[in-house]
């Protein structure tokens, strides 16, 4: 019979072994066989009650240790650039231990949030208590969980709050943090899904009332992972700042240089003047002025600001709260070009010729003092006849000129060709309690498209200037699509009885030529959200493959610093090129030009995202009391699931479940982009007009449902064999069904 070792022995086999530590390991290690292992296993039970160690799954450790390999979590990059970690599993009472992180050479670069697994050293002496090297990243961060909790007998659960989703978790007893009946909470996943029963996790947040109108933004905001909380050193730093002295500047204050932003306006980033050209060398000619914030003055490389600026990547804007890069104390103050305030600056002065081409440009890094703040409909206004007290001292020596300038530009704009889609932006106007009143179309005034053609040749002289510099470049990079995505156009196109020009090289004229073909008929909408569909998605890069929409070969971003991390580099790049400062681009900025890239193209993602899936919610709140209501609108996407239809009136998006569509199989077509009915043989595709009624809206998830009436003016045909069958009535009786019964839930919430 194998001899059992005493519990000293053991207890160091496992400190000097602490990747073996199973049954197994440890029997193996002993030469213990047979029957004996049974009194190993009650050796190892007496020692985990002694408290001497803990079992976690098969394997045995020190009590309040870690494994060897463990998954952690990024916690904090502090101002040195160290890296500390947390273990994702920790059940014990006392904090978590401390680990630092040391990056080999090759390791890619991390940052707060994202899930390492790493192999651990415990460390004595130090402030951490491990030290953790990379064996892979397992992802950016967990995915947020955001759902209703529901409490039960043991713990409770959470319902999730995603279109589509209907996976719950299982919330331990341990795992609640306070939270309340039909509270909004946000969770992170601890343990997978099993066999046995829901995946677990533990809740991290509680939100309040998810019934609240203020809780539509903040539900995105976490939902995304969006910080929308600055540290403590990052506010310090920024009310620290002061307003900037003339010094080396330029002095720009006698400029006119006006700010021209919508009304509702939470920063003002640029400025613009112009006037005509006195060279008679350039008949007709322009001198176009754009003035920029100088944020880089106010948020140096590996500042406090710096590091917060790059996580976030830029601003995220909704309909009832903006999420700023910066603290207000910049974005808000210093770094916005308020009227009649000195403000320090980075500007262009660009020479036009009469045509609109570019002739030549001049950085350089000033102080402004801005005579007015305007808003587009009063400048708008203004051009066309009716100025009001604010605009009319300005129309002869500033307005006037601005449109002169405008006109130019637009002519030189014609000749360039860009891609030239009609897709109508929507506006959600909310009351003081944050509900929806309104969703109307925004009006595209010329005063818009003045400004867009400023900042766009503003871009342009920036990345050509650093070009010329041999300088690095953060592009704005956008590059043409696929062959495969524009043979699904072409077949598209086809479909409505247009052509697309085939085996040349694609240009946005051709697309623009498309697009006219179209205008003015029915299949207008569809060529353009067709289009739309078609494009590849910008992104920010060292790397310059030109912007295929905008028709330009050279573009950055240079005109938004205060809500645009990638300006920001651009300034900087300018500032290093002409030697203004020691604020500009550093050495090891250049280096990591390509992974800041990847990230604030990320963070740009993330926030277009969450600003979708507000106003997607803010949209269904709108809708909620018109269940069963009839509405106009176009097939806008074709899924093997259902169609997807754009509502004529509000915009919102709705489904139509293809389970409602009839007791016959529809074939989809991901090329061709329809549903083709087996037996009707009825085509359904982007672009057709139908009439459809609500069945469902969920302002939670921002899910509507709709029935399908009419598809251009018809109703389906009867598939043959049998009557047309009874399934969207049904479903249109469960959803209301269903919206009765979250209505009556969220009411007694609210009593």
């Amino acid at each position: 019979m194998s001899k059992i070792p005493d519990k000293d022995a053991v207890l160091q086999w496992i400190a000097d072994n602490p990747t073996k530590t199973s049954k197994r390991d440890i029997a193996k290690a002993f030469g213990i066989k047979g029957a004996a292992r049974i009194d190993l296993k009650r050796l190892l039970k007496d020692l985990e009650g002694e408290g001497h160690l803990q079992k976690r799954s098969r394997s045995y450790r020190e009590p309040g240790g870690l494994p060897p390999v463990s998954v952690c979590r990024v916690v904090e990059v502090d101002e040195d650039g160290d890296v500390f970690l947390e273990p994702v599993e920790w059940t014990h009472d006392e904090a978590a231990p401390r680990l630092l992180f040391i990056a080999k050479d090759g390791d890619p670069a991390v940052g707060e949030g994202d899930r390492l697994l790493c192999r651990l050293t415990k460390v004595s002496g130090q402030e951490h208590a491990y030290e953790a090297r990379l064996i892979r990243r397992i992802g950016t961060g967990p995915a947020k969980i955001l759902g209703i909790f529901r409490k039960g007998s043991e713990g409770g659960r959470i319902v999730p709050i995603d279109k589509g989703s209907s996976l719950e978790w299982r919330v331990p007893p341990g795992a609640i943090s306070g939270a309340q009946e039909g509270e909004l909470v946000e969770a992170e996943q601890t343990e997978p899904k099993s066999r046995m029963g829901l995946p677990l996790a533990r809740i991290t947040a509680r939100l309040g009332d998810p019934t609240d109108a203020r809780s539509v933004s903040l539900i995105a905001i976490h939902q995304h992972g969006i910080p929308d909380e600055f540290p403590p050193e990052v506010v310090a730093e920024a009310e620290a700042a002061k307003p900037v002295e003339l010094g080396t500047r330029e002095d720009l204050r006698h400029l006119p240089l006006v700010t021209i932003d919508p009304i509702d306006a939470r920063d003002r980033d640029d400025a613009c003047y112009a006037h005509a050209d006195d060279d008679p060398k350039n008949p007709g000619g322009h001198v176009l002025w754009v003035a920029i914030a100088d944020v880089a003055h106010y948020v140096t490389p590996g500042s406090a600001l710096d590091r917060e600026a790059r996580k976030r990547g830029n601003s995220t804007y909704f309909p009832d709260r903006v999420v700023p890069m910066l603290p207000e104390a910049l974005s808000a103050d210093l770094c916005s070009l308020h009227g009649g305030v000195e403000r320090a600056c980075m500007a262009v002065r660009m020479v036009l010729d009469a045509q609109g081409n570019k002739l030549s440009h001049r950085f350089t890094r000033g102080l402004m003092k801005s005579p007015a703040a305007l808003n587009y409909q009063i400048v708008q206004d203004g051009i066309d006849g009716a100025p009001n007290e604010q605009v009319a001292p300005l129309m002869k020596d500033v307005i006037e000129p601005l449109y002169a300038a405008y006109h130019a530009l637009r002519s030189a704009r014609a000749r360039r060709d860009p891609l030239n889609l009609e897709l109508p932006e929507r506006r959600i106007e909310l009351d003081e309690a944050g509900r929806v009143i309104s969703v109307a179309f925004k009006d595209r005034l010329d005063a818009h498209k003045l400004i867009e053609e400023f900042m766009v040749l503003a871009n342009v002289a920036a990345a050509e200037e650093l070009n010329s510099k041999k300088s690095p470049v953060m592009f704005r990079v956008h590059e043409e699509p696929g062959p495969e995505k524009m043979e699904a156009l072409r077949e598209i196109a086809g479909g409505a009885g247009f052509s697309l020009a085939k085996g040349q090289v694609l240009k946005t004229s051709h697309l623009n030529r498309l697009l006219k073909q179209a205008e003015g008929t029915e299949h207008q909408e569809l060529m353009n959200i067709s289009a739309l569909r078609s494009m590849t998605q910008a992104y920010y890069a060292p790397e310059n493959f030109g912007h295929f929409g905008l028709a330009l070969q050279n573009y950055a971003h240079f005109t938004s610093p205060i809500r645009r991390y990638s300006d920001l580099m651009v300034h900087r790049s300018l500032i290093a090129a002409h030697g203004w400062g020691s604020d500009g681009l550093t050495p090891e900025e250049a280096a990591s030009m390509k992974e800041i890239g990847e990230k604030i193209s990320e963070t740009e993602r993330r926030s277009m995202q969450a600003e979708r899936d507000t106003t997607d919610r803010y949209l269904a709140a709108y809708l909620s009391d018109r269940v069963g209501v009839e509405m106009t609108g176009r097939i806008a996407g074709v899924a093997k699931f259902g169609l997807f239809v754009k509502l004529d009136e509000s915009g919102a998006d709705g489904l139509i479940p293809i389970g409602t569509l009839g007791r016959e199989y529809f074939r989809h077509d991901r090329d061709a982009q329809t549903l083709t009915g087996e037996k009707s043989g009825v085509v359904l595709g982007l672009g057709q007009r139908v009439l459809v009624r609500l069945a469902e809206a969920i302002p939670m998830t921002g899910g509507l449902t709709l029935e399908l009436l009419e598809v251009d003016g018809k109703t389906l045909p009867t598939p043959s064999g049998g009557r047309r069958p009874s399934g969207p009535r049904r479903a249109l009786a469960k959803s209301r069904k269903r919206g009765s019964k979250l209505k009556k839930k969220a009411a007694r919430r609210r009593s």
